[in-house]
């Protein structure tokens, strides 16, 4: 590939762009490094949840990864204003844009945001330090074509606002994809960036890694619209320009100048998501005391109360190989965490248990997180917490099924709404939901999608093969019917949307919003992050399960009910 312009990707949607991306942010790493791209960057809309996955990836193959987002606009009256795109250029820029995420999406339904030019321009309050993203930088998104005098007269308006709120930090964005008006915008967009001094850049707006996913592309299209492919007219896509194109292709279609300035952009953005820290909260630890003093007194004074006669040496002797081990690994605040969340439910009289590999844990047993007595087991603490795995430990506490609203509404009080949120579980297509899905954007009566989905297991991750279309004596040479099957099967663990875990809690020492976006979960007063259980294990976040017991409800009753009875 010598001789060929470098180039980087800087718009780029994957399937995290829920029903507008067609490819998984593996597929278009992946697909960047054997083009011998300089750098890509991933720019879901409003959205980061893809980032973790895509940069594990780029790190793995050695390619340079920009984090970035794009946005509409909107006027306060809802009508559109602006589109641009925001690159993370520091750690300081990645949580400005995480924050500015968070607030799109806090201020709407879930599933939308809603972000205005004054939340830049103006921000207000606690978030007057957004003013500008001063370390981020932004791309100008021209409307296509927008060649006629209106879109015209509203292009100089909005390259005036990006270089009022962006100055140097702002270019102007130039998206060739061998449409009919692409010459009259070309030089539309020429002429406003040369009169505003915006530097115009290459980009691609790709939505897929490959031009064969253009059917997928076009159906869950067709599925965001409602619609049949065959009525969403000037909804699809043209053609299948928006894949990661080779850079000979480039080269016959942008200046040398616009594909110099995506290097240019790229270079300056060099922030990695190896910067985040994550730093557990130390409200729970005393003034004058350290983490590890108060959690080896805690765990002593528990030991006294569980063993009255006196502590087992060998018991003692565990407990110090745990300590030793919690002090190495620095997990000291997540023992304290949980071992506070617990005191509370037992203070409220909700019963709460520990399980798990955190039952393999004499600590856990002396603060009263489990009931699994060491002296009466033969405990491997490894199995739990490794120096050699360098896993965070995972402590999954059951309270009452009834009662851990309570829980949780006590941990949102106590930390915070801003340190703190559930994971995220990013609910994915599989057979029965791709079939009906692409079944009914092809046109496919709806017994023959309930007929063809009812012809797997619900939760199969395998496709809907020929042999079940032949039982329902369906024709395999009907080309609608023959689609449908390959393309279910493409759509098959593709993200459909993100959905709450049922009770993983990430808590942070500062905001957690400036390490990932917050938005809101379809249940009231709850909130999550836009990262999965994977993605923090990933970046070496520690969460703390908060979870339901039905039996232990149960429990509860019997109990009261002993008491009224028995006395």
């Amino acid at each position: 590939m010598q001789g060929l312009p470098d180039y980087a990707e800087l718009f780029c949607l994957s399937n995290f762009s829920f029903l507008q991306g067609a490819s998984h942010a593996e597929e278009l790493v992946a697909r960047a490094v054997k083009l011998g791209y300089a750098a890509l960057a991933l720019t879901d809309e409003c959205s980061l949840a893809g980032v973790v996955r895509a940069h594990a990836e780029a790190k793995k193959a050695g390619l340079p990864f920009v984090v970035g987002a794009h946005f509409h606009l909107q006027e306060p009256d809802g009508s559109p204003a602006l589109s641009l795109i925001l690159l993370a250029r520091n750690r300081n820029g990645y949580g400005n844009l995480s924050e500015f995420i968070t607030l799109g999406r806090t201020r709407a339904e879930k599933g939308t945001y809603c972000l205005t030019p004054g939340d830049i321009a103006d921000p207000q309050g606690e978030l007057a330090h957004l003013k500008g993203m001063p370390d981020c930088l932004a791309i100008l998104l021209p409307r296509y074509p927008g060649h006629d005098q209106a879109g015209v007269d509203r292009l100089h308006a909005q390259a005036a606002w990006m270089i009022e709120q962006f100055g140097n930090r702002a270019w102007i964005g130039l998206t060739l994809l061998h449409r009919a008006l692409d010459e009259a915008h070309r030089i539309t967009v020429e002429e406003v960036g040369w009169q505003h001094g915006l530097p115009i850049v290459a980009l691609g707006h790709v939505t897929m890694h490959v031009r064969s996913r253009k059917p997928l592309q076009d159906t869950l299209t067709a599925t965001r619209l409602n619609k049949p492919v065959a009525e969403c007219g000037y909804g699809l896509a043209q053609n299948a320009e928006q894949h990661l194109r080779a850079r000979l292709r480039l080269a016959n279609i942008y200046s040398k100048q616009a594909l110099d300035e995506t290097l240019r952009i790229a270079s300056a953005c060099t922030f990695s998501l190896d910067e985040l820290r994550y730093e557990y909260p130390n409200e729970v630890v005393p003034p004058g005391q350290t983490a590890s003093s108060f959690l080896r007194s805690e765990t002593y004074i528990g030991a006294h109360r569980r063993f009255r006669e006196g502590i087992p040496a060998r018991v003692q002797a565990q407990i110090e190989h745990e300590l030793a081990l919690i002090a190495e690994m620095e997990y000291e605040h997540y023992f304290l965490t949980v071992y506070d969340i617990v005191r509370f439910a037992r203070s409220q009289e909700i019963l709460c248990q520990g399980r798990g590999s955190a039952a393999n844990s004499a600590v856990c047993y002396c603060l009263g997180i489990t009931e699994v007595d060491p002296a009466r087991s033969e405990l491997l603490f490894e199995r739990f917490v490794s120096a050699e795995r360098r896993e965070p430990p995972d402590i999954d506490v059951d309270f009452e099924h009834e009662r851990r609203e309570e829980v949780i509404q006590w941990i949102y009080e106590t930390y915070g709404r801003t340190r703190s949120a559930l994971t995220a579980v990013v609910t994915r297509y599989r057979a029965r939901g791709a079939v009906r899905d692409v079944g009914k954007a092809l046109g496919l009566s709806e017994d023959m999608t309930a007929g063809l989905s009812g012809a797997v297991w619900s939760w199969s991750r395998e496709g809907v093969e020929e042999k079940h279309a032949e039982e329902l004596n369906m024709d395999l040479s009907d080309r609608r019917l023959a689609l449908t099957l390959e393309l279910a099967r493409q759509l098959i663990n593709t993200p459909r949307h993100l959905s709450q875990h049922p009770g993983g809690f990430v808590l942070t020492r500062d905001r957690l919003d400036e390490l990932v976006p917050i938005e809101p979960a379809a249940m009231e007063d709850r909130q999550v992050i836009e990262w999965d259980k994977d993605d923090i294990d990933l970046l070496g976040f520690m969460k703390v399960d908060v979870l339901a017991l039905g039996m232990l409800s149960c429990m509860r009753r019997a109990f009261e009910f002993l008491e009224a009875d028995k006395g």
